[in-house]
């Protein structure tokens, strides 16, 4: 019998141990998928029960032995419960995920961040911005949750940002994260299809994390995924449908010497064929190097 009929019977699992066991079993049983925040059974297994329990999700150790309360057990057990017989990734079910050292608040209307273009941000864009101090315009295009809108206004303190999103739904959410930040004087939410409704505008820095899976994948993607709304996942046959028109616009909306960083998932071979004369710079993150690149205005004209 599968481990996901059991989660009504908790009465001989006393301890924490006893639950990160159990869970970790249950979710390696049920084969769910992981790429939500976390890389594995026991890293979300321990996320989800330190969240659930109110402890701080880096200390586990100390926790193990611990016993639960039964009104502890029941909140678990309906979580884990959610997790492996729904499939719902884990973001979901706490609404919360994290970049880095920010959290910020997530639901079924925005897709779970997992840019790779946090990261470039964590390290000020380095080297291609010389100083933080001398950028005063960004736009985040297909903002979803707001979550690289918000790191990019902390990393530079003297910029603007214009967030994006054709969403009203994501852009519901970006707002809730904008407002806990206290940043609503310098980022402003923006409802578009793309460049639609920015009319002349024109930044020192475009960032995007578009849709992009391909028909193909999209079609393969495990159960997780389907929980994600679908403008954010697929974007056409090869999935570089909303990537195509962002490099056709973005030279207009950029200032001389503005640059454009976009996360395009597995697609490098597929784009560089499709544009054999723009100097793509691929930038390293911790995947490798053919997840995002970086084009300067100047290479767009």
């Amino acid at each position: 019998m599968s481990t996901l009929h059991h989660f009504s019977d908790t009465s001989e699992m006393y301890t924490l141990r006893d639950w990160m066991r159990f869970s970790v079993s249950a979710f390696n049983e049920n084969k769910l998928s992981f790429g939500h925040g976390s890389a594995s059974a026991y890293d979300e297994a321990a996320y989800l029960i330190l969240h659930t329990l109110h402890l701080p999700l880096d200390t586990l150790e100390p926790f193990l032995d611990a016993r639960l309360t039964i009104h502890e057990k029941n909140a678990l057990s309906e979580l884990l419960k959610q997790r492996v017989e729904k499939k719902i990734p884990a973001a979901y079910l706490t609404h919360e995920a994290w970049l880095g050292t920010l959290r910020f608040y997530v639901d079924e209307r925005v897709i779970v961040p997992r840019s790779f273009i946090a990261e470039l941000l964590h390290e000020n864009l380095f080297p291609w911005v010389e100083s933080t101090e001398n950028i005063h315009s960004i736009l985040d295009m297909c903002t979803g949750s707001g979550c690289l809108a918000i790191l990019a206004a902390n990393v530079f303190p003297e910029a603007i940002v214009d967030a994006v999103d054709l969403s009203s739904d994501a852009l519901a959410v970006a707002e809730r994260n904008v407002n806990d930040y206290a940043l609503e004087k310098r980022i402003n939410l923006i409802e578009s299809n793309l460049f639609a409704k920015l009319n002349e505008k024109q930044y020192d820095i475009i960032i995007s994390n578009p849709p992009y899976v391909d028909a193909e994948s999209v079609a393969a993607l495990p159960a997780e995924y389907l929980h994600e709304p679908k403008l954010a996942l697929g974007s056409g046959k090869d999935g570089l449908d909303a990537t195509r028109e962002i490099l056709k616009q973005a030279a207009a909306h950029l200032n001389p010497g503005g640059m454009l960083i976009v996360e395009i998932g597995h697609n490098r071979d597929v784009l560089e064929a499709a544009y054999p004369d723009l100097p793509f710079n691929w930038l390293n993150v911790s995947a490798g190097d053919e997840f995002v690149f970086l084009l300067h205005r100047e290479d767009l004209i």
